[in-house]
């Protein structure tokens, strides 16, 4: 068996307010067209997570509400523990669900850093250390439970980034 795991940052948000907590900022309209983007690019890829694991702030929120309908099947769970997280944490996210498909949307660092622990060999893209807004990782970690997570366990299927995809 193998699992599979589809990391990615949530989408390019507005900081027009100033005043608004850092939790509650929406997506800028870049960031909507870029999460609509992302879900179009998973499916035609045939990246099919059935369980998907979102941070509670609002930009997570709006970048899953973008790729959703390309991704019927998926149940969707808000985790208070991944707002921010760290790549302990998000893989102790990760752990705690059945073996499958999982998808993580998330923040950096955490994100940024779990993915180069993850990976056994990065790929040759220079945004794939910055981890930009909306960057998608989808990873194969051999194994038929979770606890194959570890340094270099996985193997890159595929990354991008929105700008690959649209304007």
């Amino acid at each position: 068996m193998s699992l599979r795991l589809t990391l990615m940052r949530h989408a390019k948000s507005d900081w027009g307010d100033p005043g608004l907590p850092d939790h509650d900022r929406p997506l800028n309209a870049r960031g909507h067209r870029s999460a609509r983007a992302i879900g179009g690019w998973l499916q035609d890829r045939n990246v099919r997570p059935t369980t998907v694991l979102l941070s509670t702030a609002l930009r997570v929120a709006e970048t899953w509400d973008g790729i959703a309908p390309t991704l019927p099947d998926a149940a969707p769970q808000r985790l208070e523990r991944l707002y921010h997280a760290t790549p302990e944490t998000i893989l102790d996210c990760v752990e705690a669900h059945p073996p499958g498909d999982v998808l993580v949307i998330a923040h950096n660092p955490g994100l940024a850093a779990l993915a180069q622990y993850l990976v056994a060999q990065t790929p040759d893209r220079v945004e794939f250390h910055r981890f930009p807004t909306c960057a998608t990782l989808v990873l194969d970690i051999p194994g038929d439970d979770w606890t194959a997570l570890g340094p270099a366990c996985a193997r890159v299927v595929d990354f991008v980034v929105p700008r690959d995809l649209t304007d």
